[in-house]
């Protein structure tokens, strides 16, 4: 196999695009639901 350019460009697609899909799974998992519905509601509560 011979690793060049496209190759690198290849693998580092590859390994964004799985990052972005780890991102985006522990953003919508739901142990993290209420923690950021918490955070929503901070600019909310009054002193």
């Amino acid at each position: 196999m011979e690793f060049d350019i496209n190759t690198l460009r290849g693998i580092v697609t590859l390994v964004s695009f799985a990052v972005f899909i780890g991102i985006v799974w522990w953003a919508w998992s739901k142990r993290r639901s209420e923690d950021f519905s918490e955070a929503a509601n901070l600019p909310f509560q009054q002193d």
